[in-house]
């Protein structure tokens, strides 16, 4: 089906709708063989707060964004390579329901639909697209992915030192090995991840040390497997002084 759709004027003008809606701001996304599946809002755990995204599946790529008039304005456009993507289910908890992680190696994150009905059909498609293209492409899938940022809400103190107390003066900060939300006497180090950013980045103490002796794998795969159990357990290069709608995720 995705086939027939490629060349379709149908598909077509549905994708230079979207691309019109994020205007100029927005990467083009018209290119040959790709096909529009499916769009809607999703609630997106974010740094601050759950927070309402625009979402769009294509064949290749997953795009998202803020919701300024709905289905006519989005900014902030990212966009996901699937060949990268990949997801887990996620249990609820409280007001949080339906949802799962969508993991790669840049940015990890929970995103929650209004329905158990609407979750399964974006798994699913996602899952299904991600497949054909490993499929045709040969490629394994991808077993590196970043950390899920624990949301600042879920820290009132340093999840390191377990003392120090976050105020206004005394500000979080995220680990971008981990997630986790430390103070900044923990998190003083720097350390080049090279899937994240071309710049060393801010990451703790534990995680420096872990990295540092090669041992990699064991910092990153406690904070997956946490959070894949609760929702209590983000963009390229993202600064600690950012904090506008969406770098702040």
């Amino acid at each position: 089906m995705v086939d027939r759709l490629a060349n379709s004027e149908a598909n077509t003008r549905r994708i230079s709708i979207v691309e019109n809606c994020f205007g100029a701001a927005g990467q083009p996304l018209t290119i040959p063989g790709r096909v529009l599946i499916g769009e809607g809002v999703l609630t997106k755990l974010c740094r601050k707060k759950p927070k309402a995204r625009q979402f769009f599946l294509f064949n290749d790529i997953l795009v998202y964004g803020n919701i300024v008039i709905q289905k006519k304005k989005y900014n902030k456009q990212h966009i996901i390579p699937l060949e990268n993507v990949t997801i887990d289910s996620i249990q609820d908890e409280g007001d949080l329901r339906n949802g799962w992680l969508i993991k790669t190696p840049t940015k990890s994150f929970a995103v929650y639909a209004a329905t158990a009905t609407e979750k399964s059909e974006w798994m699913n498609h996602i899952n299904k697209c991600v497949s054909d293209l490993l499929s045709k492409s040969g490629k394994t899938p991808s077993n590196e992915h970043a950390a899920v940022w624990v949301p600042d809400s879920e820290a009132a103190v340093c999840m390191r030192c377990q003392k120090a107390k976050f105020t206004p003066v005394n500000r979080r900060h995220h680990c971008r090995k981990c997630g986790f939300v430390v103070c900044g006497p923990c998190s003083e180090k720097r350390f080049l991840l090279p899937s994240q950013s071309s710049k060393p980045v801010r990451i703790c103490d534990f995680c420096y040390d872990l990295l540092s002796s090669g041992e990699m794998t064991a910092c990153q795969s406690s904070r997956s497997d946490s959070y894949s159990q609760s929702p209590k357990s983000s963009l390229n290069d993202v600064s600690d002084d950012d904090d506008d709608e969406d770098s702040s995720d």
